[in-house]
């Protein structure tokens, strides 16, 4: 009988370990920040670290490593405004939605536009 008991336990064991797993992963993507909360927590950080407001998030992504995400602030203020020297930096965050780093991609005068690159981009 004590074999029956044994072999009872064994069995119970791999199904409340996978129910643990299963509450596990609910907890997990109950936590899992939504994108518009990535959005507003990455712009204040992002303004926190630089004292630099994003007047634009001009694209968002999810990568392998967390959130990826392209702002464009004010650097410089000039007048007229179309002299503003307006700035393009690469925020990048993990999972969760902190910032792990930032770079700034470009500067340029707020009315310039780009110039032509084939491929459309």
């Amino acid at each position: 009988m004590a074999n029956t008991k044994n072999t009872s336990q064994d069995s119970q064991e791999p199904q409340e370990s996978q129910e643990s797993r299963s509450e596990d992963d609910n907890r997990t993507a109950a936590h899992r920040p939504r994108p518009m909360e990535v959005l507003r927590e990455a712009r204040a950080q992002f303004a926190e670290l630089t004292g630099l407001t994003a007047e634009s998030v001009t694209s968002f992504e999810q990568t392998e490593d967390g959130w990826s995400l392209e702002v464009e602030v004010l650097e410089l203020a000039r007048v007229p405004d179309t002299m503003s020297l307006m700035a393009s930096y690469l925020v990048e965050l993990d999972p969760e939605g902190q910032l792990t780093g930032y770079r700034r991609l470009r500067r340029y005068e707020r009315g310039r536009a780009d110039a032509h690159r084939s491929g459309g981009r």
